[in-house]
């Protein structure tokens, strides 16, 4: 049995789901893969929380779950609800955690930001590699702006960066680079998030307009309080770039993406699309001539990416598979975590 020691960085929904799913996991990943995962340090901005001789060489991820969610129902802070079940919290930043504390693996879940050089989740990532760790991240910004400073910086290190979690959620699309190995990838085209396919769905489904498919889909937690990275279409370009260069090889940064995002299409245009056989859906689109592309456009009823709710989609052409359809919810801790995970038995089974 490997040991294989892990810290996560941003213990929001992501971070708290990598807990979960090695909570429910860890036994089971022992026995399929002789892997066993430890976490051995969470940070966020109220510390981090560190393992000690007591725990056994890891952190308690049900422990640490169970306090955060008992201390927040009584008014306690995320430090106050730790130290209350005998978790040892300490006053380190994210770069001291991931120097500092000896690990294996780095989980980058920081909020992505596209607006600030891909910040801080840039800075982590280098210093894990740095620091001689892998990488497995769900943070969109740092491989939006720099897929290939990253990359390069992974290969002088002599470790990976895993980033499945990036795109799609538990969508399998970036280990497709390993399926379809061979296989040369012409164009992909596909829905890439979830908040703005479960508007126009229920916008096509019950005549509604978009600030009320918007403010339905807030209430369910499915968008967030500030949408605009979701309707404007940057979501769906930062996922876009990171496929142009990933699958089809290209040199693109999310400056280069031409975006249309859905806040002007109305319950008439969606009843026009239906009377003729379509719908409309916000599509991500990029082929090797450098088209980079979002923006809602008809699809035929009958096509393969008229998939409806919180569904991600895409359609990958190839020279010799033909057309490939991949299909998987895009958004949620547990699904991005069921990414990220599998990202992490990949580098060690490898």
């Amino acid at each position: 049995m490997r040991e294989v020691k892990l810290s996560i960085v941003g213990f929001g929904v992501v971070g708290r789901g990598v807990a979960e799913v090695v909570a429910r996991k860890r036994a089971e990943i022992g026995e399929r893969f002789g892997l066993d995962l430890r976490i051995v340090a969470v940070v966020d901005l109220w510390g981090a929380a560190l393992a000690s001789d007591a725990d056994g060489g890891g952190l308690d991820p049900r422990r640490i779950l169970d306090a955060l969610q008992k201390g927040g129902a009584e008014g306690l802070s995320p430090r106050e609800s730790l130290e209350a079940h005998g978790v040892r919290v300490e006053e380190l930043q994210s770069p001291d955690v991931i120097q500092e504390v000896e690990h294996d693996v780095t989980v980058e879940a920081t909020p992505t930001n596209v607006d600030n050089d891909g910040e801080p989740g840039t800075s982590h990532i280098l210093t894990a590699l740095k620091a001689g760790r892998h990488v497995v991240t769900s943070n969109k910004g740092p491989l939006a702006l720099h897929f290939n400073k990253l990359m390069q910086a992974a290969k002088r290190a002599d470790r990976k960066i895993g980033f499945e979690a990036t795109v799609g959620g538990a969508m399998p699309i970036i280990s497709l680079r390993d399926t379809l190995a061979g296989n040369e990838i012409l164009c992909i085209k596909g829905i890439l998030n979830g908040t703005c396919n479960y508007i126009l769905t229920r916008m096509g489904e019950e005549n509604m307009p978009f600030e009320h498919a918007l403010r339905e889909a807030q209430e369910m937690g499915i968008a967030e309080a500030d949408p605009r990275s979701d309707v404007l279409g940057v979501d769906t370009a930062v996922k876009l770039v990171i496929l142009a260069n990933a699958l089809l090889g290209l040199d693109a940064a999310y400056k280069d993406v031409r975006v249309t995002g859905i806040t002007e299409i109305t319950p008439e245009a969606l009843s026009l699309a239906r009377d003729n056989g379509y719908v409309i859906k916000l599509i991500g689109e990029v082929d090797r001539d450098g088209k980079l592309e979002v923006a809602p456009k008809l699809v035929p009823e009958t096509h393969p990416l008229n998939v409806g709710g919180t569904l991600n989609a895409a359609l990958l052409k190839t020279d010799l598979a033909g057309e490939v359809m991949v299909v998987g919810r895009g958004a949620g801790g547990i699904e991005a975590a069921s990414a990220i995970i599998s990202d992490i038995i990949r580098i060690f089974k490898n």
